[in-house]
């Protein structure tokens, strides 16, 4: 390697290194919109209705379909005006809709608050990105490093959310809550500021056209591998979300515990989600993906265990740490299952439909909790995860089999 190429690698090298801990800090502050939403957004929700509390986690529904929408519009976006703008028009999108929230609060207007948390829940979309910006400008052999770094920032939105939460919830006293999202709006514009240093060189079309055959979508999508992978995926992503959004309404409502120590209990909970991730890929390279999945369900069912033990505060806050594991073993291992399943070529289409089908079932898993939590309780949600991790199991060990 000559002087003039070690001196280009070195610079290139340092460029990155800039703009993933520019790209880092900034995830830390406005990821922090999802452990915010999720900690305080339900019991908001639960105080504005009458006798019929069955919607209370409907706001928390339209969050995650604004995480949909978000995560699909962001591309377009981004090709259109730049990533570095569509990152800070992410984070103007969850300021907006931080002062509507509040807005929402001091009106009664549920469906008014549902919207706000939409849009709050698209900013989050947005916010997906970042992990995938910070890949891109990084040579390969440091990618690795820059995505853990971007899972640090994950780590430390946990924190702040929770924190924020907890803090701002009384600052707008008497209406409960609204403080937490009004805090949204210095949160967003400090994201911004930080976004603004970022010097992202930006991608553009390079007019490859594949020249392998593509297999239809249908044939990809019916290939055992596939469905193990999509329907563990899922499985997860569902039953956590089902369980994260219902246990505060459960700590606060059902069982009289402050909405401080829910707030604790998601923070603790987002923490058990994200910090794993630095050695996952190693359990998945030494033991492979469908052990680690069958790791994660197994993790899950050991969830449903703790909480099914009692109402203790030391139930919920374990039941949630055990949720927050074995989502992360159970979904990043049948996704790695998902990407073995395709070619290159065949990346988009069916990671489109696979993210279609996750985010809409999410999203309903959502809704369902309040419905479920309101009818039948806590102890019935928790016999929720037993039929769904168990068929999970039983695919994941026909795929092992079939592999051996």
């Amino acid at each position: 390697m000559s002087v003039g190429e070690a001196a280009g690698i070195e610079g290139h090298l340092r460029s990155a290194r800039q703009n993933v801990y520019i790209l880092t800090a900034a995830q830390a502050i406005l990821g922090s919109v999802g452990p915010l939403s999720f900690a305080v957004g339900g019991l908001a929700g639960y105080q504005m209705l009458g006798d019929d509390k069955s919607l209370a986690t409907a706001p928390l529904t339209g969050f995650n379909i604004g995480v949909t929408v978000g995560a699909i519009f962001v591309a377009t976006v981004s090709r259109i005006i730049g990533r570095k703008a569509s990152f800070m028009l992410g984070a103007l999108l969850g300021a907006i809709g931080g002062a509507l929230a509040a807005l929402a609060l001091f009106r009664q207007d549920f469906w008014l608050f549902a919207a706000a948390l939409a849009m709050i829940g698209s900013s989050n979309g947005f916010n997906q990105k970042i992990r995938f910006a910070a890949a891109d400008v990084s040579p390969s052999f440091y990618k690795p490093r820059a995505i853990s770094w971007i899972l640090a920032g994950g780590i430390v939105s946990a924190i702040v959310g929770a924190q924020v939460a907890i803090w701002a919830k009384d600052l707008l006293q008497p209406v409960t809550f609204a403080g937490s999202f009004v805090a949204l709006v210095p949160l967003a514009l400090f994201g911004i500021a930080i976004l603004s240093f970022l010097k992202l060189p930006e991608i553009g079309k390079t007019g490859a056209v594949a020249t392998t055959h593509t297999r239809p979508l249908a044939e990809i999508v019916m290939n055992q591998r596939f469905l193990t992978g999509m329907i563990c995926g899922i499985c997860t992503y569902a039953l956590m979300t089902f369980m994260m959004t219902g246990a505060p309404l459960a700590m606060v409502i059902g069982c009289g515990f402050s909405s401080d120590l829910a707030t604790l209990g998601i923070q603790w909970h987002v923490l058990a989600m994200f910090a794993p991730s630095f050695f996952t890929g190693m359990l998945i390279t030494r033991f492979g993906t469908e052990k680690v999945v069958a790791a994660g369900l197994l993790i899950l069912m050991a969830c449903a265990v703790v909480a099914h033990a009692g109402i203790e505060l030391w139930n919920f806050w374990g039941a949630l740490v055990l949720l927050g594991v074995g989502w992360n073993f159970g979904f990043i291992g049948a996704t790695a299952i998902v990407a073995s399943s395709y070619r290159p070529e065949e990346a988009d289409k069916v990671q489109g439909f696979h993210d279609i089908v996750l985010f809409g079932t999410v999203a309903l898993a959502s809704f369902a909790s309040g419905k479920v939590f309101s009818t039948f309780g806590w102890s019935v949600m928790n016999l929720a995860i037993w039929p769904v991790t168990g068929v999970c199991l039983v695919l994941v060990l026909l795929l092992m089999r079939r592999k051996a």
